[in-house]
């Protein structure tokens, strides 16, 4: 089953490669590496071993799940991961 841009919102983010698109940092365009952790207002990525935090709802991001890329506004994933999860979102 091919998934849905609406889909991405309600997944589990950790673990997941992602690449920040856009940022109002602008030091952190460009950043590769892992979701390592998730709170409800940052996103943990790793590094080489070093872990950046960043704010979500600063962030444009694009994240790559089951071979497909995603580009994703961090201002919607702003929320505890667990509720994020339960809310359904239509998307037009």
């Amino acid at each position: 089953m091919k998934i849905q841009p609406a889909d991405i919102a309600r997944s589990e983010l950790i673990g997941l490669e992602v690449e920040v698109l856009d940022a109002e940092n602008k030091s952190l365009i460009g950043l590769k590496g892992l979701i390592v952790d998730e709170t409800k207002n940052l996103l943990s990525i790793e590094k080489d071993g070093v872990v950046k935090k960043v704010i979500k709802s600063q962030v444009k991001i694009k994240v790559l799940l089951e071979g497909q890329a995603f580009q994703i506004d961090g201002k919607i994933l702003v929320g505890r991961p667990e509720d994020r999860l339960k809310k359904v979102r239509r998307i037009k």
